[in-house]
């Protein structure tokens, strides 16, 4: 039987938490170990005599921290005895003497003096409280815990282990976490096992937590902690758990609390038994500190984490870094934090809520990070192996195992970095592509608000990138033609929704540069502008998109699509197209002989289930109508994007999930999409190479004027020409080709003709 109950469990585990097991890389403040508490367990807490000062200074907590920080940390854990200054009036006038009224008061001005001068994230272990203390202690902190330990009155009874242990009566414990509950407070809890409790105790106690999530959602981690007994303390002789009775309740957790909760078992409790931790439900080992011991059990050291790392390989996991918050709540921030700490965590934050392990960021000129891909790996788990031989004979993934592909690191993630580049060199071989083009952003003045948007501007609107502009037409003919002269293929043109443009102003534009320039592609106009022009004049997409070719539009720029979600959407583009519409406009496009790029924005809000929503659209229209000519992954680029200034998004993509980008969209898109290109101006030179060795073959174009990635805060210039991409090229050991915009071969200049064109 219990067998199938941890096959149950770990099913449920994969479901919920994939291949991946988690840990946050903290230092560890003790702020004061005294207590009015004798839990007969207990050798954190201490009694006066035994200490040399009450409580540690602010200058003492910080110092810890910025030790932390130093070693990588991201997690300040704040834990201490519950209220001792109603046990100790030691306690009681060291707090008064420096303007304190309890120990909570100091907890507040110590977590805020560590968050301020280290960045840290706290983690506060206080103890039982009251709302307004709660409340409080929310304002300088991202998460807050209290082990329940256990929810039977009979072991605070006489003889019981929490006998004299004011705060330990279990309902006042619960109050607690029904307080932090109802003011929206991450909580990390659980259950002590082994302290004279039996099973059925165990299970009611996690029942009645499973009954308050249920109420409030604000569990963030269930810890299902083994008693260990310690000398020197009442329950020193006393029995531990055998490890049987330890993974039998970690296996109940689980299936009481289903896939999503998150369970936690400290690993230094448990040395050499992790494997069957993780068969049992696990799939967190909570805070692991490079700097400080665990005060709570200081008979047994943590990991080192790379022999954490080890053990965890050797279950078929891999070790990934956490924050202090759990990563569901890191994509609700602004509803589980305070308003002060929305932007500190999305700073710290990957796409799936997890620690931000590098600081490179799009388009800021960093240099890129090493990534472990591409350097030589061993080993590749079995589920991933399964899904790349099914992606490489161009079978459709669900979202789940898109989503899965998006989580891999490690070894897994130079395989399928290494497998999208074998699915590049079978499809389009070794030659890296690219397109002689001039951008023609005809107005940087829109009549929508995209929370993204750094370009864009109101009419009258003057910063640091400049004032608002509208090129009128004779202009936009002569960039056309100087494009022409100076060998170019294509022009690109794109820009706001201008309050004075209707579906005639798009006609003209390209009236007026097929005249100019008659021989060159006119690539033009976003599904939105696309949709702005037909309803102005009153036409079927259809009809309009039919019109448009018959002046000369020759493709459309697959942009507006960002991410193709509507709960995405509907916070950082809410006034624009939606999904449905922007498929629309593409599948008519496609049906009137117009082709089409695909594009997606990614690296703000969403999340990697989103990604995968988004490529599996492509795809399936892509099946249908064979008019998408590439697809092209566009990291967010932040430095001026109004949503990052006001501290609602991530800094852009991490360099991890910009090459991964590249590498999922191959193997996900095969067999329907045969190109993929990288984005020079917001990967950077270096960034690109890296993706066109892990899946793309396309650089796109040298992009004469690019000015959309520079209001954003890019760092990249205007134009990479010919000769800079080939020596990119060469780095890499491929062959350079000059395309067209549909992918044919180009033409080679008889003369050889600069292309790139300072900004006018």
């Amino acid at each position: 039987m219990d067998q199938e109950l941890f096959r149950t469990a770990e099913a449920l585990t994969l479901e919920g938490w994939g291949r991946e097991v988690t840990y946050s890389r903290k230092v560890f403040i003790p702020l004061t170990h005294l207590c009015r508490d004798v839990c007969h367990y207990c050798t954190f807490a201490k009694a006066p005599r035994s200490i040399v000062s009450p409580f540690l200074t602010i200058d003492e907590c910080v110092e810890i921290a910025r030790q932390g920080h130093a070693a990588g940390c991201k997690e300040a854990l704040f834990t201490l005895g519950d209220q001792p200054e109603l046990r100790y009036p030691v306690a009681q006038r060291w707090l008064q003497e420096r303007g304190y009224g309890s120990t909570l008061d100091y907890l507040a001005a110590a977590a805020e003096a560590v968050f301020e001068q280290t960045g840290l994230l706290p983690h506060l272990n206080p103890g039982v409280m009251g709302e307004a203390d709660i409340a409080r202690l929310r304002t300088v902190s991202v998460s807050m815990g209290l082990m329940l330990e256990t929810s039977s009155d009979r072991l605070s009874q006489k003889g019981g282990p929490h006998f004299g242990s004011p705060d330990k009566l279990p309902a006042r414990r619960l109050d607690t976490l029904r307080a932090a509950g109802k003011l929206r407070v991450p909580v990390t809890t659980g259950l002590l096992v082994g302290i004279g409790e039996t099973r059925d105790e165990r299970l009611q106690s996690l029942r009645d937590l499973r009954d308050l999530h249920e109420q409030y959602g604000h569990i963030q981690e269930l810890i299902i902690q083994n008693f260990r007994a310690k000398p020197g303390t009442r329950m020193a002789g006393a029995d531990e758990p055998s490890l049987a009775e330890h993974v039998w309740t970690i296996a109940q957790a689980r299936l009481m609390f289903g896939p999503a909760m998150s369970i936690q078992a400290p690993p230094n409790l448990r040395a050499g038994e992790l494997q069957a931790l993780i068969r049992a439900g696990v799939n967190d080992w909570g805070g692991v500190s490079p700097v400080t011991p665990d005060h709570v059990n200081p008979e047994a050291p943590w990991p080192h984490l790379d022999s954490l790392a080890q053990a965890t390989r050797a279950a078929d996991r891999d070790l990934v870094e956490r924050l202090a918050i759990g990563p569901r709540f890191v994509g609700e921030g602004s509803r589980w934090l305070d308003k002060r700490m929305v932007r500190p965590v999305l700073q710290a934050a990957d796409s799936a809520g997890l620690a931000r392990l590098d600081q490179w960021k799009a388009g800021t000129g960093d240099t890129p990070p090493i990534l472990p891909a591409f350097q030589a790996a061993m080993g590749i788990s079995r589920s991933v192996a399964r899904l790349l031989d099914r992606c490489v004979q161009g079978e459709r993934l669900t979202e789940a195992e898109v989503t899965a592909l998006f989580s891999v690191r490690d070894n897994d993630l130079a395989a399928v970095i290494r497998a999208a580049d074998d699915l590049r060199r079978s499809t389009v071989g070794d030659a890296i592509t690219y397109v002689t083009n001039r951008n023609i952003n005809y107005t940087n003045i829109c009549l929508y608000h995209c929370t993204f948007c750094a370009f864009s501007k109101g009419g009258g609107a003057r910063d640091a990138r400049g004032p608002a502009y509208r090129l009128d037409l004779d202009e936009i003919a002569r960039r056309a033609r100087e494009a022409q002269d100076r060998r170019a293929t294509e022009v690109c043109l794109q820009g706001g929704i201008h309050p004075h443009y209707t579906g005639a102003t798009y006609l003209e534009i390209v009236r007026v540069v097929k005249a100019a320039a008659p021989g060159i592609h006119v690539h033009a106009f976003s599904p939105l502008e696309v949709t702005h022009g037909a309803r102005t004049l009153g036409l079927s997409l259809f009809d309009y998109l039919t019109e448009l070719k018959a002046v000369g539009l020759s493709s459309l720029p697959g942009t507006a699509a960002e991410i193709l979600d509507e709960e995405v959407r509907s916070i950082i583009c809410p006034d624009k197209v939606g999904v449905a519409e922007w498929l629309e406009v593409m599948e008519v496009a496609h049906s009137v002989g117009l082709r089409s790029t695909a594009t997606i924005m990614y690296g703000h809000i969403e999340h990697p289930r989103h990604w995968a929503r988004h490529l599996l659209l492509l795809r399936d229209l892509q099946s249908r109508t064979g008019g998408f000519t590439e697809f092209v992954p566009l990291p967010f680029v932040h430095m001026e994007a109004p949503m990052w200034r006001k501290g609602l998004a991530r800094p852009g993509p991490t360099y991890r999930e910009a090459v991964l980008m590249h590498a999922v969209a191959r193997l996900v898109l095969h067999p329907h999409f045969v190109n993929i290109q990288t984005s020079w101006v917001k990967m950077g030179p270096e960034g690109a190479a890296h993706c066109l060795q892990a899946g793309a073959n396309d650089l796109g174009g040298v992009l004469m004027d690019e000015s959309i990635t520079r209001a954003a805060g890019g760092k990249h210039g205007q134009a990479m020409d010919a000769d800079a991409m080939a020596l990119l090229a060469d780095a890499i050991g491929r062959p350079l080709c000059r395309r067209t915009t549909l992918y044919g071969a180009a033409p080679v200049p008889a003369v050889p003709a600069p292309e790139a064109i300072m900004a006018i």
